[in-house]
């Protein structure tokens, strides 16, 4: 099922300012920066890009059970889409 952009804009500025974020993890490895900071940024972008799956994810459930009913979601793929993410 595709998705409409406009129902994945809260996804869509998620991995934009992780996106900003990795830029920084980035700059801050070429310029030396402190491995604790680093590592938290790291966590941050990794968090960000892992919680906008989860909203295709969850909106993608949204539209199929509105516009197809209940029924016509599969387990197995829901199941292997949300392990993907793990």
């Amino acid at each position: 099922m595709k998705l409409d952009p406009e129902e994945m804009r809260p996804a869509l500025m998620r991995l934009k300012r992780a996106r900003g974020q990795l830029d920084a993890v980035i700059r801050m490895l070429e310029e030396g920066e402190e491995c604790e900071d680093i590592v938290t940024q790291t966590s941050a972008v990794a968090t960000a890009v892992q919680r906008a799956g989860f909203l295709v994810v969850s909106t993608g459930m949204r539209k199929c059970m509105v516009e197809q009913g209940p029924d016509s979601m599969d387990g197995q793929r829901l199941e292997k889409m949300l392990l993907k993410l793990a």
